[in-house]
């Protein structure tokens, strides 16, 4: 066990941060990897999402889920987990899964080979089918932090997801856009990590309202990088 877990802290690609005393390892990929829990956790991936807006006639190419679920898959391989938290609105519409024997739905074949699945439902799958892989929760408690999809203000540590957070830096290139994380002592904001999903900047209220202290910092993803960013410097630069 300790030797997959230094392996896996070996192939990370970002930034380490404590929730509660809760120790976990952000990663370029977009997932957050807690290694004494040998545990991957990602948020929001609204797979099939662009089947569900060609309901309504908006024709997307159809590929997001695959794009989506192979991402999450190298995450696997490389990082190892013996558990995988996905922390709601894995689907976009609780009735749209991958079908059967599509190269997505093949991906989640593999990957419920590799890991244990802790669905949490959230408000676009608030249930999931009952022959997904692994169970379906509305949250999660693991060591005094509560995995939940939607930030609540009761108090508890959370790491949550539902906002889609991104921030903005100027830099030598000019303005640059990223997805982030976002965390304090007490609360980790997770990225959106479907392909096909927009963002929010964390300067605006419902993120910035969320009441984040002077030690909150940003963590913008960069494609081999995450450059950690004070809060307090982006809200700035509003």
């Amino acid at each position: 066990m300790r030797g997959a877990v230094a392996g896996a802290e070996m192939e990370l690609a970002g930034h380490e941060c404590r929730i509660a005393g809760l120790r976990l390892m952000l990663d370029c990929s977009g997932a957050a990897f807690l290694p004494e829990e040998s545990m991957l956790v990602v948020a929001d991936l609204h797979l099939e999402k662009s089947a569900a807006l060609a309901r309504f006639g908006q024709m997307l190419p159809p590929y997001d889920s695959l794009a989506t679920l192979a991402r999450l898959e190298a995450a696997v391989r490389r990082l190892r987990p013996e558990r995988l938290v996905l922390l709601g609105d894995s689907f976009h519409r609780a009735d749209l899964v991958p079908e059967a024997g599509s190269p997505a739905a093949m991906i989640l074949t593999r990957l419920a080979e590799r890991v244990r699945f802790i669905w949490i439902t959230g408000n676009h799958d608030p249930h999931h089918p009952a022959d997904l892989p692994g169970e379906s929760l509305g949250h999660l408690d693991l060591g005094g932090v509560r995995l939940r999809h939607e930030p609540e203000a009761d108090g508890r540590p959370e790491i949550v997801g539902h906002l889609h957070p991104a921030a903005r830096l100027a830099t030598r290139a000019g303005m640059q856009r990223r997805r982030c994380f976002l965390a304090s002592r007490e609360r980790l904001l997770m990225p959106a990590f479907g392909c096909l999903t927009g963002a929010l900047d964390v300067t605006d209220r419902p993120i910035s309202d969320l009441g984040w202290g002077v030690d909150a910092r940003a963590y913008l993803i960069a494609r081999e990088a995450i450059h950690p960013v004070p809060f307090h410097a982006l809200a700035m630069r509003r």
